[in-house]
């Protein structure tokens, strides 16, 4: 482009002949004549035929891995080195720009139509995103690797992420909770993908069937779920680019937190103040923090926060325990056989039975453990009082520190083990407080055995009422007897004594 400059310049004035023009720029008088009989300002040099002798027995194979590709997305494509490596081990021994070059004129011929969208607006109120990421942090001095739950209102852009374990339905529901509360009211839409979690069978167009949880979560919140079309990420663009804004600006580089709940907070603060901070991108006069202002007035006001569990039905085992997510959680040993209704929360899960919680555990995400309740298994050690001693439910057991030295003391008696679990049986009727004092009372006498503490116990406490005893109907009294002493006078009346 230089050289055509100079030419240009050189003949403007028409006192340079071409022979003149050319030797002073040691051009050619074609090159030359070219330049000034065109209203080109470049020249491009392109080959009419490309000659590649080494790559020519092998074009076929490298287009067949090509078109492989082509249907892949783009991050799990093989580049030009790849290819150019696989066709080193099928003989050939040409350079790597030649196969450089063929694959990038091959993907420009084959380059799929850009797809063309429609912007979006939407109306204050009118609908909320969600969206799912994944993300690596150092977690309480591990790399561990999270999910982030993602919601974001349409109008206001305001968003709050929430950080999890797991990327289960019962996530989804606290991420719901979470954000109603945070943003203090809920759109009449909400936008989804196709998550399994929410939807059980894709129909025809945006018709969907969604699973029993979700659509109970959606009527308790009363808005409509909608769910993209497939492929569509276009649909939810927000909550899409919102995905690379979080991870760029809230980890990078890679974030450490000791636990979930300090995460979870900082981030709610984090997305506080980035809408307090940053411009609306179409109401560029305010923030999105005032443009929220003005829209919650026209979200729909919060209802009770929804249960939100995922329910499924398990077997107690032979050892009282219950299965679920790779770990075995404890239950009231009354139960084992039985099949029992299994809730898990994002934090814990409740077991019922019959309608009665039989078992709580704060939930773990490691791989097999087994967490225990040593209370669950009481009524099995009063019938089997040596299991104390190596009972996995009984090992580190945080008993009160009385209990713990009447258990000590308690071991030099034969029978130790049965009069501590005749301590410890009383619990259930008269509170752990109250036999961690009615011990206290025996180690001060000096006389600790079960008798003693029993015998405090009832002195401080009043009997416990036994359980009342269903009667069945065919022995029930039809006239139940009742204290009238006036009955037996009307008796001796009516009856007449004969004498002889």
């Amino acid at each position: 482009m230089e050289t055509i400059r100079k030419v240009r310049l050189a003949a403007r004035d028409g006192d340079k002949s071409i022979r003149r023009i050319a030797r002073d720029l040691n051009l050619s008088r074609n090159t030359v004549r070219k330049v000034l009989r065109s209203d080109e300002t470049e020249f491009k040099y392109e080959r009419s035929i490309v000659n590649r002798p080494q790559l020519g027995p092998h074009v076929s194979q490298l287009e067949h891995w090509l078109e492989a590709d082509q249907g892949l997305p783009s991050k799990r494509r093989r580049s030009a080195q790849v290819l150019y490596e696989a066709l080193q081990e099928t003989g050939y021994r040409g350079g790597y720009d030649t196969v450089r070059r063929y694959v990038k004129a091959w993907r420009v011929e084959h380059q799929e139509v850009k797809e063309a969208y429609i912007p979006l607006n939407f109306d204050a109120g009118d609908a909320f995103q969600f969206d799912w990421s994944h993300e690596t942090i150092v977690l309480g001095g591990q790399t561990t690797a999270i999910k982030l739950a993602h919601i974001r209102l349409s109008h206001s852009r305001l968003f709050l992420v929430v950080a999890y374990m797991r990327e289960s339905q019962e996530m989804v529901f606290d991420a719901h909770r979470r954000a109603f509360e945070f943003f203090g009211g809920v759109c009449r839409r909400g936008v989804y993908d196709n998550m399994k979690t929410a939807i059980t069978t894709i129909l025809r167009g945006k018709e969907r069937d969604f699973n029993r949880r979700f659509t109970q979560l959606c009527s308790h919140y009363r808005y409509e779920p909608v769910a993209c079309t497939p492929g569509s990420g276009w649909e939810k663009g927000q909550v899409e680019h919102q995905v690379k804004l979080v991870r760029r600006r809230f980890f990078t580089p890679r974030r450490r937190a000791q636990t979930l709940a300090a995460l979870n907070e900082s981030l709610q603060g984090e997305c506080l103040a980035w809408a307090q901070s940053h411009r609306h991108p179409e109401l560029k006069d305010k923030t999105i923090w005032k443009v929220f202002e003005a829209e919650r007035s026209a979200l729909i006001s919060l209802p009770p926060p929804f249960d939100g569990y995922a329910e499924r039905i398990v077997r107690v085992s032979s050892t009282s325990l219950v299965s679920f997510d790779r770990n075995r959680y404890s239950v009231d040993c009354r139960a084992v056989g039985q099949v029992v209704q299994l809730r898990s929360y994002a934090d814990r899960i409740v077991v019922l039975h019959d309608g009665q919680v039989i078992g709580e555990h704060g939930r773990q995400f490691g791989r097999d453990r087994m967490i225990f309740d040593a209370w669950h298994y009481l009524p099995v050690l009063k019938r089997k009082p040596g299991a104390l001693r190596n009972g996995a439910p009984f090992k580190d057991w945080h008993l009160p520190r009385a209990l713990q030295r009447v258990r000590q003391r308690m071991r030099q008696y034969a029978d130790g083990d049965r009069q501590f679990v005749d301590v410890l049986a009383c619990v259930p009727a008269y509170g752990l407080e109250a036999v961690a004092r009615a011990c206290d009372a025996a180690l001060l006498s000096d006389a600790v055995s079960r008798d003693v503490i029993l015998n405090l116990l009832s002195r401080d406490h009043e009997q416990p009422d036994e359980e009342a005893m269903d009667i069945p109907a065919h022995l029930q009294l039809v006239d139940p007897p009742i204290s009238n002493c006036g009955r037996y006078d009307r008796f001796r009346k009516e009856v007449s004594h004969v004498t002889g």
